[in-house]
């Protein structure tokens, strides 16, 4: 597998975390995850290597949290899930993924142990 990270480039944390990967030489794909989101499985698998659930992946205090009540604790993970499918800036960003395991770099020193 090689490194890939789903990027906001309107995002600080994102760029830094993009800037750590080019100061390391890495080589990576970058993945805009606003225009092209993840799948359902990837999102799931996403939330399985970092031992979180789907909560722990969204950014709750976004408008679209709010505006679709996923704030309803009757809404399963995959309703959440499939939530941030339909509205991609609910996913936590950057999200770097390596041989090595899966980090949020937030903050961006997050990714220097999977790298």
């Amino acid at each position: 597998m090689s490194t890939i990270i789903y990027h906001n480039p309107r995002c600080t944390k994102s760029r830094l975390t993009l800037d750590i990967l080019e100061e390391k030489g890495l080589d990576f794909e970058i993945i805009k995850y606003l225009e092209s989101p993840p799948s359902f499985d990837e999102l799931k698998a996403l939330i399985i290597e970092l031992k979180t659930d789907a909560r722990g992946l969204m950014r709750t205090f976004e408008a679209a949290y709010k505006e679709n009540n996923l704030d309803d604790e009757l809404l399963n993970e995959d309703e959440l899930i499939q939530a941030m499918i339909n509205h991609p800036i609910l996913i936590e960003r950057p999200i770097v993924r390596t041989d090595k395991g899966v980090a949020i770099g937030r903050p961006p020193e997050n990714i220097l142990a999977i790298i």
